[in-house]
């Protein structure tokens, strides 16, 4: 069985925190295969997948950020309705407790998908209309 290393990173809760890792990351040649964030009042926690883990590690520390690396499953999960649904149910069954999960980045035509909440959407579609970016579709992404 493979191992996956996630890298989990403590940002400060402030604006650009985020944007500096993920530019250190691209300047060094790293992409990302998953993202999430989890957040309090005062910090955040960002944890990655990446395709060089042990590059991304040494970068960010170089950079002084604090870090852990943890070992994860990677789960195929069948691209169906009920498909994630059949796979928690059997870790249910086996009364297996999940402290977190979240999605690897999906791939279409070149493209990687990213799902925002914003408090100003507003000014998320004006950011998104003044640089040439276009929200997608539902069909794009799969949804009905």
């Amino acid at each position: 069985m493979s191992v996956i290393h996630q890298i989990s990173v403590f940002l400060e809760n402030r604006a650009g925190s985020l944007s500096e890792i993920t530019r250190i990351l691209a300047d060094s040649g790293i992409n990302l295969r998953a993202l999430s964030i989890a957040e309090t009042s005062d910090y955040g926690v960002l944890r990655i997948i990446a395709d060089d883990t042990e590059k991304a590690t040494e970068i960010l520390l170089e950079k002084g950020c604090i870090l852990s690396k943890t070992p994860v499953f990677v789960v195929a999960v069948p691209d169906e309705p009920a498909g994630l649904s059949k796979v928690l149910e059997l870790l249910a069954e086996k009364n297996v407790d999940i402290e977190y999960m979240y999605s690897l980045f999906t791939h279409q035509n070149g493209k990687a998908f990213m799902v925002f909440r914003l408090a100003d959407e507003e000014g998320f579609r004006g950011v998104i209309e003044d640089h040439g970016l276009a929200l997608a579709t539902p069909e794009e992404v799969g949804l009905k």
